[in-house]
């Protein structure tokens, strides 16, 4: 994308947030595994974990996913770009069926208010680390600049 920056000053900070994020949903999912055994699969039921709602399903979902973000952001080299993008606009669009049928049959993951505005707020965080990670060649930075100075 012409839009976004290439080698930002602060990709490593941004890099850092990432994989905060990615440790986040690993350690929420062991929790969550740790605290919904011997419950079904995708039960709905009073399981908390640090506050949100889980079940056995979407706890391991989130250490798949904190795996992801994790092996990606060790990876470097513009898949982490990648992979952060995709997984935000992915949960973006998982918090927001998770808003509509909150309250119905089809909460298959057992979210809460509490999980579903904390997997939005991440979303849009790992979205953000996304843009700001973008390795690139000096010509490619000094084309972005020039782009940038024309707008």
């Amino acid at each position: 994308m012409a839009h976004t920056p290439v080698n930002h000053p602060a990709r490593p900070i941004y890099r850092a947030i990432g994989g905060l994020i990615g440790l986040y949903f690993v350690v929420f999912g062991v929790l969550g595994s740790i605290g919904s055994a011997g419950n079904d699969f995708l039960a709905q039921d009073d399981t908390k974990i640090l506050g949100q709602g889980t079940n056995l399903g979407y706890s391991l979902f989130a250490v798949l996913l904190g795996i992801v973000i994790l092996a990606g952001i060790t990876i470097g080299r513009n898949l982490d770009v990648a992979i952060n993008q995709f997984l935000a606009y992915a949960l973006i669009v998982l918090g927001l069926a998770e808003l509509a049928f909150m309250r119905t049959d089809a909460n298959i993951f057992n979210f809460s208010i509490a999980t579903d505005i904390v997997l939005l707020v991440l979303a849009l965080v790992l979205l953000m680390v996304g843009m700001y990670g973008k390795v690139g060649t000096d010509k490619e930075q000094e084309a972005f600049e020039k782009a940038r100075l024309v707008l």
